[in-house]
């Protein structure tokens, strides 16, 4: 189980679940949650681009789509690919919403840092505002996913990535997380990560525990229980890349995560073994 060979032929998929609602616009970091969260994630399909680049171009090895949920619920991408549910990498490569300007911090070589100006690419944009309609979000991302395994039914099984910040507005999501986890392809489950980000700075932070124990609440343990055990590789790059010390039946799940632990864990959670 999750060791297919992940080819253009037979690709995989990330579906990322990202909380729009209005508590999003809390202050996170230097910026707001939403921000921080789409700059992460802007980052990470930056990264996964990088990581398909070979030397006749992108190589499709995974599609991937942005599920937003606050005033409504829906595709989250922007610019040309607005409204698309799942778009494969090359796709992604060629359209982002726009190039911003930023400064980034670089070695320069003296054992110093320097300010480079960088080109950042856009692709999802920060968005606060309404509720917290989480079943709703699962069960779009539950129909999605179903298409797509229909057509890749031998692949290394999607990973779904929710970042939230909140409570569900529109009753409890246990089941419709249930049945997204319950979708497999032959190699295995979709796998579930669930990652809580707080602006709290006195919250206690929790990172892929093997228990519920401890947990503050039934929201957390909700969340919690919601929540794929991780693969053996992943638990390797956790250890390998990260010195996290996880024991086995640690879970995708992030409780409280300022936005290194929230960067730590989409780097786990997207790294699927067996380029080809």
């Amino acid at each position: 189980m999750y060791s297919e060979e992940i080819s253009r032929s037979n690709p995989s998929c990330f579906l990322f679940i990202i909380d729009q609602s209005g508590s999003m616009s809390d202050p996170f970091g230097a910026g707001t949650k939403a921000g921080s969260v789409s700059d992460a994630i802007n980052r990470l399909l930056q990264n996964l681009i990088i990581k398909c680049a070979k030397s006749e171009g992108i190589r499709d090895y995974y599609h991937v789509g942005v599920i937003g949920y606050g005033a409504s619920v829906g595709p989250a991408f922007g610019g040309v690919l607005a409204g698309k549910e799942l778009v494969p990498i090359s796709e992604i490569a060629d359209n982002p919403t726009r190039m911003e300007t930023r400064l980034k911090k670089v070695p320069d070589g003296a054992g110093g840092l320097v300010e480079q100006i960088v080109k950042f690419p856009v692709w999802f944009d920060p968005i606060s505002h309404g509720g917290t309609p989480m079943c709703q979000a699962m069960n779009t991302a539950h129909t999605i996913l179903s298409q797509w395994i229909s057509e890749y039914t031998h692949c290394f099984p999607p990973v779904v990535i929710h970042i939230t910040d909140g409570e569900s507005t529109d009753g409890d999501p246990t089941s419709a997380m249930e049945q997204l986890r319950e979708l497999a392809t032959d190699d295995g489950n979709v796998l579930l990560f669930n990652l809580h980000i707080s602006s709290n700075p006195n919250a206690v932070s929790l990172s892929f525990p093997e228990t519920a124990d401890g947990l503050p609440d039934q929201y957390s343990k909700m969340l919690y229980e919601g929540s794929s055990n991780l693969t053996p590789f992943m638990m390797w790059v956790a250890s390998q890349e990260h010195e996290m010390n996880l024991s086995d039946g640690a879970r995708g799940f992030v409780l409280n995560a300022d936005l290194t632990l929230v960067v730590q864990a989409l780097d786990i959670g997207t790294r699927p073994a067996n380029l080809r």
